[in-house]
């Protein structure tokens, strides 16, 4: 799967990450909305490295990584923009 496939997944993963951590986070959607493009790319390296083999298509795995990596950079940033 191809970066602009990434950016999609990203886009939705963003919105997904942030119903799954709601909260009053610096910079509103906008920001929520690049970390889950951000973190949907990390996602799909990070999978492809562990072994969960090419990440390629739409699929729910794809999906579900796209959603972890947002979830995760989410976090980092709220841990970041708190000190």
């Amino acid at each position: 799967m191809g970066i602009l496939s990434w950016i999609v997944f990203g886009l939705i993963a963003g919105v997904l990450a942030k119903l799954l951590m709601p909260g009053d986070d610096p910079g509103g959607c906008v920001i929520t909305i690049l970390l889950g493009i951000g973190g949907a790319i990390v996602g799909g390296f990070i999978g492809t490295f562990l072994g969960f083999g090419t990440v390629d298509g739409f699929d729910f795995r794809s999906f579900l990584i796209a959603v972890g990596g947002a979830v995760l950079l989410l976090a980092g940033y709220r841990m970041i923009k708190k000190k």
